[in-house]
Parts: structure tokens; sequence; C-alpha cells
């Protein structure tokens, strides 16, 4: 499980992670040209019209036929089978899917299709330990050996740390064997203490609180905490606090022997084993050469058993239930007002010498585009999907992006490369490289 925010070989440490740093400074595109009718499979509710801009000068008009044809024109240069796009602004909703649901089928995905969301649903995991902290369940400062024994160093990694990256835990999807035993068995259900047994037998890479480093270990421990700390299992934990509150049917974390999707759903497609998604190795020349060529084709990862990664990216979900997820949870829906602003605190530059740079709290990242706007976002990777999901408070943006390929043949994390090209078509001033 790597983290996917950087580009190239550099952003292929871990696999349900966050996503791209998104701000770069860039010059003042052209505006869009409103009005137009969406082309066929593109929706927009309360279309743009050609009264005043009613959404301030940091969002640009959305043009629907723009936004599709940029899309496109990403989702074929990554390779990517199918993708589905939904923005949600003051203008209204805009949906944009192009491929297929299915290679050899011609089924375009929607934005109700089900998929992997892998560290999204970190995003779920974080809440939950928030809420059973608001309830006097748990404390943020508790030592995690108070919940979970056996933990390397657990009696000075508190809740915190781990919900922030800084436990120093070795990441267990960064073990080898751990790829080689998915290649081998994907259909095994795998527990989370066989996932911290692996990440348990090496030594920790720093001392607790001292650093950020993402581990998927530490969402797999949290997991453990909150059915200890909530008296039941996680999956029913999510339904009943968060899925079921908030109407999001689409939504489970399915159980440990289930590799099925609800439908509709969407295939999930990478080249290769599963090495090229949990580790840090991009794709040899000559493999580069046979996709390239036709000669090698995407393995199907999705009935791959996900159970490795339960707390830390085993849910299942939609788009449509992803933006109303990510927006309930920015806007203090989900949280109370305490919980609410301890969450909106709590993200941290990852890295000291680069304050202002891309930040990490609570099972969310933040990252500013200016004095404008700022996005509460993450990301999940895993075979078969990639994805992103963003709500900017601001000025009431939500984003969220979904492929069924994990890698492109050039070794991008494919609806993270996404994103330039769709940041750019909201944000006035934005000229993100790398989009289409």
């Amino acid at each position: 499980m790597r983290d996917p925010r950087a580009s190239g070989p550099a952003r292929r440490a871990l696999l349900l992670a966050p996503c791209a740093a998104l701000l770069v400074a860039g010059f003042s595109l052209p505006p869009g040209q409103p009005g137009q009718t969406p082309p066929s499979g593109t929706t927009a509710a309360a279309a743009p019209t050609s009264t005043p801009d009613p959404t301030g000068p940091a969002l640009r008009r959305i043009d629907p036929a723009e936004l599709r044809s940029a899309v496109e024109r990403a989702a074929e240069a990554l390779s990517v089978p199918g993708a589905v796009v939904l923005l949600r602004t003051p203008q209204g909703t805009f949906r944009v899917a192009t491929g297929t649901a299915e290679l050899g089928a011609d089924r375009p995905p929607t934005a109700a299709d089900h998929f992997r969301i892998a560290s999204n649903t970190k995003t779920m995991t974080a809440a939950l330990i928030l809420l059973l902290a608001q309830d006097g369940r748990l404390r943020l400062d508790d030592p995690v050996s108070d919940h979970v024994p056996g933990v390397p160093n657990g009696e000075h990694i508190t809740v915190a740390d781990l919900l922030k990256m800084r436990s120093g835990l070795y990441n267990y999807t960064d073990a080898p064997e751990l790829a080689a035993s998915l290649d081998a068995d994907p259909g095994r259900a795998r527990t989370p203490q066989e996932m911290l047994a692996v990440a348990f037998a090496r030594p920790p890479d720093f001392a607790p609180g001292t650093a950020y480093a993402y581990s998927n270990t530490n969402y797999a421990l949290l997991g453990l905490v909150a059915e200890k700390a909530g008296g039941r299992p996680l999956a029913e934990q999510f339904r009943d606090r968060l899925f079921a509150p908030l109407g999001l049917a689409g939504t489970s974390l399915p159980g440990i022997r289930d590799t099925a999707l609800p439908e509709p759903s969407s295939h999930g497609y990478m080249y290769g084993g599963t090495a090229y998604a949990l580790l840090d190795e991009p794709y040899p020349a000559g493999m580069k050469a046979d996709i390239r060529a036709g000669r090698l084709k995407p393995t199907d990862y999705t009935r791959q058993n996900p159970s490795y990664a339960t707390a830390a990216g085993g849910a299942v979900s939609t788009a449509d239930d992803l933006a109303t997820w990510i927006r309930a949870l920015t806007t203090g829906r989900v949280l109370g007002p305490a919980a609410q602003q301890q969450w909106r605190d709590s993200p941290q530059a990852e890295d000291p010498a680069a304050p202002d740079g891309q930040r990490y709290g609570y099972g969310i990242a933040r990252q500013s585009f200016g004095p404008r706007a700022s996005m509460y976002f993450h990301g999940g990777e895993l075979p078969g999907f990639n994805s992103f999901i963003g709500h900017d408070p601001d000025n009431d943006v939500t984003l969220v992006v979904w492929t069924n390929l994990t890698v492109s043949p050039d070794d991008r994390t494919t609806a993270q490369a996404m994103l330039p090209t769709i940041l750019n078509r909201i944000y006035t001033g934005m000229d993100l490289p790398g989009a289409y």
C-alpha cells in the first residue's frame, strides 16, 4: 500500500494513501464558456447560465463540454479502461463517465457503481475514533497499549500518533512477502492481527511522535482500538454510526471472506503482480514496452480479497456516496462541535522544512490553493482501483475521482494523475503541471 501523492517511482512507497500534492504556482487560465449543454454521459444539475458568476472569484465557470473533453483526454493518455468524475460546486453537480466498467464489454461506468475505495477508508476509521472519544470511550492521548497489547513502543504511542501517522511503526504493506502471498493466494482471508505481526517483526522506523511516515499499520491498529472501545465489530460501527445516518446505502466494509462487489459495480485492473501496487517498484522497461505494444494485458484484480486492508482501506462505496461523505465530514455533520474543531485543526506539516506544504491529520490531508481556497482530501489505491475524494469548505466544492486501473503504463497512479486536469478547470489562476 503506497502513498500515491507523488508522481513517478517516488510515489510508490505505500498503497492506501492520500494523493499528489495539489498546489503549484501558475498563471491565470482562460474562463470557461457558460451555458453549453452537457454531451451524452455528462449531467449538470442547476446548469450554468449567462448570469453573473455566483461562485466568487476563486472558481471558474464550469463548462460541462470542456470538462468532459479534458477527462476523456486524461483517461486516454493514462490508458484507463474507465473513469468517473463527480464534481459539485455552487453551480450544480457535474458527472463525467468515460470508458468501460469491464474490459471487453460496452458498459460505461457510473457514479452509482461500487468500487474499492482503498485508503479513503481511513477518513471513516478516524471519524469513528473521534466519535468514540466524543463518547468518552477512549482518549486521543491514550497509549495504544491500553487498547491493544503487544505493540512495539505501545506505551509511548498515543491514539493521536496513529491517527496522524506519527507512530514510527513499520508499514506492513512494504513487506515483500505480503505481495507474494497475495499473488499466490489472492482469495485468502487475512486478519488485522496477521498484518500487524508482519509489521511488528520489523524494527520501528523512528521514535513515536518524532516524525511523519505514512503507514497502514497505524490504521490497522486503529480498527482494533475502535472494536475494543466500541464493543462491536468495525463493520457494524461503520454502518450504524457513519453510513446509515448519512444515507450511504452503497457504502460498506465487507466481511473478511467477502470478495464480491455489490451491483452495479466496476471491475478493477492492474498490470503485473501485486508488488507494483504495494512496493516501490516502477515497471521494468521491457514490461512497459510490452504494455504499449499490447502484448501484456492488465490483470483483473476485482476479486482479490481486500481483508489485508481492513480499517486502513477495505471499504466499498460509490462516487455518489463518497461525495456525500467527504462533504458531511468536512462541514460538521458527522462529529460534534468540539470533535469537529479537533479534526479540522489536526493536519500538521508532513515535512517540517516545508511548513506551508501538504499537511496530514486525523485521517485527512489538507492543501491550500492560496489565500482563497483549501481542500481537505484523501486518496485510495489498491490493486484494481485508484481514487480521490476532497471538499473545499471555503468555496463549497466537492470532488470525487475514481479509475479502474491502478497504475498507468508510465508509473502514475491514475486518478491522482487526472487531478491537475480537473483542478485547473475548477479554480481560477491555477495552472498545475501535468494537465491534459
